[in-house]
């Protein structure tokens, strides 16, 4: 699935993350991409709305891995923005996410590329500050 998408405000970014999340499947990984203050948060909000999940969601910076349960699959929300190296991610057990049949959404996940599996769905969010200060470019591939 190669597509881009543009949004001109943080409502049409969820919008667009809602109707993904609503296609999400067991097994589905999705990795998010791009600089601080890009929307990556509010993608996910977006994503795990459409999921249905009913929580509130928030980025789990601190404790690097938030589980929601109320969806139509369970949804597990990384941030690994604090995390030195990939190898952290063992201490956390990623691989039982990973390869379990909830989906996983990585925010920061160019930063353990090397254990994210062939099989995900990336997502760069990229700000196109000459557009405006909300508008973003969403790049889906693999």
């Amino acid at each position: 699935m190669e597509s881009t998408y543009y949004t001109s405000g943080v409502n049409e970014t969820f919008e667009c993350a809602r109707k993904l999340g609503e296609e999400a499947y067991g097994g589905m990984i999705v990795a998010l991409k791009g600089d601080l203050a890009a929307g990556k948060t509010v993608f996910a909000k977006g994503f795990a709305a459409g999921m249905g999940v009913k929580e509130i969601v928030n980025s789990p910076t601190f404790t690097i891995m938030q589980i929601y349960e109320s969806g139509r699959l369970p949804l597990y929300h990384f941030d690994v923005y604090r995390l030195e190296d990939s190898a952290e991610m063992e201490e956390i057990g990623y691989d039982e996410y990973f390869f379990s049949d909830g989906v996983c959404l990585i925010e920061w996940a160019d930063l353990i590329r090397d254990i994210i599996p062939e099989s995900a769905l990336w997502v760069e969010i990229i700000k196109d500050l000459e557009r405006g200060e909300d508008f973003r470019v969403i790049r889906l591939g693999s």
